[in-house]
């Protein structure tokens, strides 16, 4: 056995293969551009992600993938046409490695996908679900879904196994985005008026996100199946803020501003989307996993708050 792990020195990537190794699991990372800082997982640059990229090498030995590296969603998108670079590097890109990965006997891909496939926002006591219609609503989640459906296409071909995983947002040592911009603002004591929400949302711990591709490496029943993740709990987003101002040892400034104009302010401002995004529900069902494999979250939401939060102020210390 011997892992081809692409964006290797991601988010994801990184703690994938630390879990690797310490499982003493022989794997091969991959990476854009090697770093200083990545010398010891014994990376291999590749380059850019495109149909044109040359995986020869990287796919020496190898006997499974896990497809990580990925053109993701940014705040402010700088491209004419994002729809056709997302498809470059998350579509044709994805496809180009599953193929030379099928013509070197790889026996399983797992690749990383994302609950954007399904949507944006769910229904009250509606999660989201494996064999739900896909309903894409930005580019990436597009990307992701076509992404998803060449993966199918190779597998009948060519008969390696495809293993697909959906999950919502990751949280864990090393995040960025919105969750990192949200324990800063807890943590400078900024108020939110966010206390008058009353949504639910799904999220994924790094370490539960983790255990989860460790076992789709090889249990015997993922082979073939779409699978949601997510850390079993869900909570609504004054919840979440109180958790983490509690592990980071802040006290929670929530204003109760009413959601009603909350949403008129979003629309004057051209912010709607966006908004309601912010207030509305987003989880998942993950029956599937739990009764095809046997898997449950082995960190709670709880646990994973409080590492992210440790990680968060070691990080702020030696800034």
């Amino acid at each position: 056995m011997k892992i081809l792990i692409t964006g290797a020195d991601g988010f994801v990537g990184s703690a994938l293969c630390d879990r690797l190794r310490n499982d003493a699991v022989p794997f091969r990372g991959v990476v854009r551009r090697l770093k200083s800082n990545v010398v010891a997982c014994q990376h291999m640059a590749v380059g850019d992600i495109s149909a044109e990229t040359d995986w020869c090498s990287a796919l020496q030995d190898v006997t499974e993938v896990v497809h990580l590296a990925a053109r993701v969603h940014f705040m402010t998108e700088s491209r004419h046409d994002p729809l056709a670079e997302f498809r470059r590097v998350n579509v044709e890109g994805t496809a180009s490695l599953a193929r030379r990965a099928a013509a070197r006997g790889v026996s399983r891909f797992v690749f990383l996908s994302s609950i954007k496939v399904n949507g944006e926002l769910t229904g009250a006591g509606q999660p989201f679900t494996a064999t739900d219609t896909p309903a894409p609503d930005d580019a990436y989640g597009v990307s992701k879904y076509e992404a998803e459906q060449r993966l199918w296409q190779i597998s009948k071909e060519t008969g390696m196994e495809i293993v697909v995983l959906r999950p919502p947002l990751v949280y864990g040592p090393g995040v960025k985005g919105n969750f990192m911009r949200l324990m800063q603002i807890i943590d400078k004591q900024i108020p939110l008026p966010l206390g008058a929400i009353q949504n639910q949302r799904s999220l994924i711990y790094l370490g539960n996100l983790v255990d989860a591709i460790r076992v789709c490496l090889t249990h015997p029943k993922a082979t073939g199946k779409t699978f949601l993740v997510s850390d079993g709990e869900d909570v609504s987003t004054p919840e979440l803020i109180c958790r983490l101002a509690a592990s980071l040892g802040r006290m929670p400034l929530l204003l109760p501003v009413p959601v009603s104009l909350m949403k008129r302010t979003s629309a004057f401002l051209g912010k709607k989307a966006a908004v309601d995004r912010l207030l509305g529900s987003l989880t998942v069902d993950m029956a599937q996993i739990r009764e095809d494999l046997g898997w449950n979250p082995p960190y709670t939401m709880q646990a994973g708050v409080d590492t992210t939060a440790q990680w968060y102020r070691k990080t702020k210390a030696t800034a």
